[in-house]
């Protein structure tokens, strides 16, 4: 006798609108940027230097279609969240306890990226008990602090000779202490140009070669000495016309004095890493992404990650797609391992994995037209009538298919 097929109806992830924020405390006003049912499990995304929450704009629905709640703020002198006047307003410790303060639960799954990670790392070492678990980008683990002073003893010499480059790839941290108004007078010259210059896919060709910040010091600024950035073809693989609006607006209106302080408060950093719980040891899941392209946080052929192995020397690594510290600017595949066991249970939403695959589109013949398709991703089938807010799921498996309803968010 022939088995029937089956049908059953289920919901499953939908897209989420991303909508504005703001949180208030008597220290500190964040804005920020969230997706997601606001019941599901927290991820804080926390951006870097020169950037904003919309950076995260990507995995903000992406892992809001999984079912998670996200939150990405505009961290302290960025955006539209508060700007102070003094570096020491921009130390690490600040920062932890703006998004402690805010967070509206017990914990969370924090990502970071760029100066975003070394804030994540603190939240990890100090108040892990707020942490489900922490991811990062492109900056390892530091224990005894993001500083050049813990960052220099790594440099790769074959790339960057002492006599050459003292500092090796952190030259330019440097010219920050040592020459805060000129780094900033030349961001601030022209933002937009700024913006086309540094938001650029990384460069294969570039690896084994010093890096762009490692001249900082000798050309006496960024740009090649330049008094403003140089007008260069905006890169559209890593921004669009109306995100380069959004960054270029946003860092005209708040200057660099705050993004760039950050860079200064080595001493304070370094103080307050001091303080961590553990000494510093991390016991909770951690996930950390190599930026493969990324030539000053370079942790696949240099030194530059073994702090971070020594605090869980099995440590595993997973590198990012091509990106010159830009890897969230647009959706990739990779497959992350975690550290510290397996991911939290906050992470596994039924059989629901990420895999974020290129959009590929096609053109097909059928009933005597012409359809354009876009397609993304593997397994099931999903397809997405446009017009309504729902689609249909068809998946096969054997002899029965499942047929899902896609109206709401239950994952299971």
């Amino acid at each position: 006798m022939s088995r029937t097929p089956t049908a059953t109806l289920r919901a499953v992830p939908v897209l989420f609108p991303v909508t504005e924020h703001f949180t208030k405390s008597a220290r500190h006003s964040s804005f920020y940027l969230a997706c997601g049912p606001e019941t599901g499990p927290l991820i804080i995304f926390v951006h870097g230097w020169p950037e904003l929450s919309h950076s995260w704009r990507h995995q903000l629905r992406c892992f809001a279609a999984l079912g998670f709640r996200c939150v990405a703020p505009d961290m302290r002198g960025y955006g539209r969240s508060s700007i102070y006047r003094t570096h020491a307003d921009y130390a690490l410790e600040h920062s932890v306890h703006d998004l402690l303060a805010h967070l509206g639960r017990e914990r969370a799954v924090w990502v970071g990226h760029d100066w975003g990670s070394p804030v994540v790392w603190n939240i990890a070492s100090h108040h892990p008990e707020r942490c489900h678990a922490v991811g990062n980008l492109c900056v390892p683990y530091i224990a005894r602090g993001f500083a050049p002073a813990n960052l220099i003893p790594l440099v790769n010499r074959e790339t960057y000779p002492d006599s050459t480059y003292p500092a090796g790839q952190w030259e330019y941290q440097l010219f920050y202490e040592e020459h805060f108004d000129r780094a900033r007078a030349v961001f601030e010259a022209d933002v937009e140009n700024t913006i086309l210059a540094l938001f650029r896919k990384g460069d294969p060709a570039g690896r084994g070669k010093p890096s762009r910040g490692a001249e900082v010091r000798r050309d006496n600024g960024w740009f090649g000495g330049a008094d403003k950035a140089p007008s260069v073809p905006r890169d559209s693989e890593i921004i669009s016309e109306e995100d380069l609006s959004i960054y270029a607006a946003s860092l005209a209106r708040t200057g660099f004095f705050g993004p760039d302080s950050w860079y200064m408060n080595v001493a304070a950093n370094i103080a307050y890493a001091a303080e961590a719980k553990n000494g510093g040891k991390l016991a909770l899941p951690v996930l950390f992404l190599h930026g493969a392209y990324d030539y000053v946080c370079e942790t696949i052929d240099s030194r530059f990650v073994e702090p971070c192995a020594a605090i869980a020397p099995t440590l595993p690594r997973s590198s990012s797609p091509p990106a010159t510290g830009w890897p969230r600017s647009s959706p990739y595949q990779s497959t992350p391992r975690w550290q510290n066991g397996s991911p939290p249970k906050c992470l596994t939403l039924g059989r629901y994995e990420l895999t974020m695959t290129s959009v590929k589109h096609r053109i097909i013949a059928t009933n005597g037209i012409q359809m354009h398709v876009a397609e993304q991703g593997r397994g099931p089938l999903v397809v997405l009538r446009h017009g309504l807010h729902r689609a249909i799921v068809f998946e096969e498996r054997g002899a029965s298919i499942s047929i899902r309803d896609v109206a709401g968010l239950e994952p299971s």
